[in-house]
Parts: C-alpha cells; structure tokens; sequence
C-alpha cells in the first residue's frame, strides 16, 4: 500500500500505517520523547491527508502491535462485529468521520457502527477531528450503566468523591466523605486511593464507606483503588465493595508493568459478579491517561493516542460502571501544558464513547505541567457540552495524597448549574430527602456535613 501525497510542492512518503498514525497526531510531548512524531505542521497535515483516504480494512489489517505478539490487540479484534464491519469496511477514514459528524447520523447509529470498529480505527477518526468535532461526535452517544444506580442518563453529570488522605485516616477520609455528598460529590462512585495497598488497609477503608452507604441508604458505590488482586483478596473475604477497580494499559508489555493480564482481570470480573455487594450487572472501574504506555517503555513505537484507544477497546471486554481517563495527571513529558491536555482529555472522552465505554475525565494536571486552575475548569466545561459521564470531586480541588489538581466537591454542582445537568437521578432523590437540594439546586444546607453527625 502507497501511502504518500504531495503538499506544496513536497512529497511525503510514510512507511508504516503505525509511522502514518502517529505522524497524523496532534501535537503531543509524549510522541516528541518516543521520536515518532511529525517534524511540521506541514507533515502533520499531510499525514491527515494520506489517513483520511485510507480504508477502514487497511487498519484493521495492519494494528499498531500484531495480533499473534499481543493479547490485547487479539481482544480488540476478536470483538469485532464481522457483519457491521462488512458493510463499513471500505469506508474510508474520511467517510467515517463526516457520517459521525452529519446530521442525520445520530447516536443509535453510531452505537451500533461501533461494534465493527477497531481501536485503530477509533484512533484515526479522533485524529481527523477539531476539538468542536469531538465534542460533537462525542454529544450523540449515550452509554448507559448501572451498579447501584445509573450513569450516563441524558441530562445528567456525575461525581467521584475521592476523600483521599496522607495516612489514610479511617476518619479523615470519613470526613472527606461527608463534606463531599453534602455538596453532590459522590453519584459516581466514593473512590480512595489508598497510600497502604495491604489487604487489612483495604478491607478497613472498604467497610468504612460501605457502612457510610448503608446507614445512610445512598444510592451510590464503593471503591479502592489498590491493585486489583489486594481488592479480588478482600472481597472473597467478605470485604463489601461495589466496584472492582484496575489501571489498564493499550499493550500486554504495559499491562505486565501493572501487574495484570487478560486472564487476571477476566478472573476479577467473575469475581466481582459474584462478590461485589450492589445489583450490577456493570462492576468493573478502570482508569487510562495517555502516555502510561511509553512511561513504561511498552509502546512498542505506537503514538498514545492510537495507544489510549486500544485501552478503550480493552475495557469494553468487561461491561464497566465507568471507565476514567486521568488525562493531566502523568505529566508534561507526556502533555506539556493546557492545549495539549485539552486535546487529549477531548480526544479520550471522544474516544471512549465510541467504542461504547461509559467515560469520564479526570480533568486535572500536575503542578510541574504548563497548566492553571482555570485551564482545567475550561476543559470540565467543554466535557460537560459533550456529555461526559463525571468528573472527579476532592476537597479544594487539591489531592492531598496524590499532589495533583483537578475538580472540586463544588464543581460538579457548578457544571451542573452551568449546563442545565443533574445528579444520577437515585442521588438526586436522596440529596432531596435530605434537605440538600431543590428543584436541581442546592439548599442552605449543602455544603454543612454536620448534619451526618446528628444521627
């Protein structure tokens, strides 16, 4: 296969549909580390020109890693919907992207399309797309889920309330708890990340926050975010969680750098059908951030965004609650500053529905990034127009065990008051039987968790 074109005057020949896709990526610090991506603008428009006329068979045929050297490539394709991908196969990338963006394609369509798609091919599209294209593409597609309630209803936004703590304090963390579903914090999931991965830890913070849920009757989840063999440990002991929680990477070597495979996180997700104490039938959390693949030396030469999707492609084998790009949070050698992390938090969102994933964003950035408070708050709001599923809630917006930024306990309210949202429709309800909200705003009451210590 040919895959050059002349841009004024100059040819440009690329050698690989892996060298195409990464030359045709946005600007990005990550591919600039790994040396793959375009030296101009001008290359860079070419490689969009030589993509948008490549069809969909070609990168199905060709994934970013072959599919007899790794499993995650074998999971992305064996999922394939053969019948959808017949009819589709010799669209080409530029096709897909104007039938996703038309008018007349609305998101059924686009969910069932889906199904024939590769993350290659999911990949390719985001890159043919402005930042208003993937808000747009990514506006039509509803993912619904439900563990102990239901996210991703239109009109709605969730939020994880993550009550972070250095030590993690058993009543540090509660206190964080109740001042964030005070405020509306906590629809998503309750979600810790623990500083101890033992399994007393675990099973310690698991207990607290679940009977944080029960005596309070809140329709929402539990978390913890330690690896997911400590949690899997804790629940066949009788921990009570209601999600199971891993970090997944796009390559099997980047998955060995976590400590998982696909036969591990198989065995989890029959675990926590089985063990995890909410309804379900969607168990499974995961999170992704572009450029966790090349910061373990496991791209194998595929640019992170091409790397993000297969991830994407990876977590819909498992049906999850929500899945969760941490988009700023690894760094600026991988985004340097706010375009970037905006672009990469718009694409994983994009990219994420999809493939048919119910998607979040971590809306934050590192203090060594070129970014500010106000820069994430932008980026929250654009997510919010393109129907992101939730947003993170931490006490001021600052982790005080992570040492990151992101949205606060008051955000999600702010952005729900911005952009006409709610909470998840079960949490609305109890937010109201407790004084907390009216009529989708909040009372004189929220934001006060004393009332948590009359009872």
């Amino acid at each position: 296969m040919t895959l050059k074109t002349k841009l004024f005057g100059e040819t440009y020949q690329f050698r690989s549909i892996k060298e195409l896709l990464a030359k045709a990526n946005e600007l990005k610090s990550g591919d600039q580390l790994a040396g793959i991506a375009a030296e101009t603008a001008s290359e860079r428009m070419a490689a969009k020109f030589v993509l948008a006329e490549l069809p969909l068979w070609a990168l199905r045929e060709n994934p970013v890693v072959p599919y007899e050297e790794d499993e995650i490539t074998r999971v992305i394709q064996d999922a394939v919907n053969l019948p959808i991908y017949e009819e589709i196969k010799n669209w080409t990338v530029g096709q897909l992207r104007e039938w996703i963006l038309a008018d007349t394609t609305d998101g059924s369509m686009i969910r069932r399309i889906s199904r024939g798609l590769t993350s290659e091919m999911v990949a390719a599209v985001a890159k043919l797309m402005s930042n208003m294209d993937l808000m747009l593409g990514a506006s039509k597609i509803r993912i619904v889920a439900h563990c102990n309630n239901t996210i991703g209803l239109p009109g709605t936004l969730a939020s994880r309330n993550q009550p972070n703590h250095p030590t993690d304090s058993v009543e540090g963390i509660r206190a964080e708890t109740y001042e964030g579903l005070s405020l509306g914090s906590g629809d998503s999931v309750i979600g810790i990340n623990p500083v101890d991965d033992s399994l007393a830890s675990v099973t310690r913070l698991l207990e607290m926050t679940w009977e944080v849920i029960e005596r309070w009757e809140i329709p929402t989840q539990n978390c913890l975010l330690a690896h997911v063999t400590t949690q899997m440990d804790a629940v066949k002991r009788g921990a009570p969680a209601g999600l199971i929680f891993q970090s997944i990477a796009g390559t099997e070597t980047a998955n060995e750098s976590f400590g998982v495979n696909v036969n591990m996180l198989d065995e989890a997700y029959d675990m926590a059908k089985k063990y995890c104490v909410t309804p379900g039938p969607n168990y499974m959390y995961f999170e992704t951030g572009q450029g966790a693949d090349l910061s373990a030396d496991a791209h194998h030469g595929a640019d992170q965004v091409t790397l993000e999707a297969r991830k994407y492609g990876f977590a819909k084998r498992y049906e999850p609650f929500q899945v969760n790009t941490v988009v700023g949070f690894i760094g600026p050698e991988y985004l340097l500053d706010s375009v970037q992390i905006t672009r990469a938090g718009l694409e994983d969102h994009f990219m994420g529905k999809l493939t048919g994933v119910s998607m979040g964003v971590d809306a934050c950035y590192t203090n060594h990034a070129l970014a500010t408070q106000n820069d994430i708050e932008n980026l929250a709001v654009l997510l919010s127009a393109a129907g992101c599923n939730y947003f993170m809630g931490v006490p001021l917006g600052d982790d005080p065990m992570l040492s990151y930024q992101c949205t606060s306990y008051n955000d999600a309210m702010s952005l729900r008051n911005l952009m006409g949202l709610r909470p998840l429709p079960e949490f609305e309800c109890w937010m109201e039987k407790h004084g907390l909200i009216e009529n989708g705003v909040l009372t004189a009451k929220a934001g006060d968790a004393s009332f948590f210590l009359q009872r």
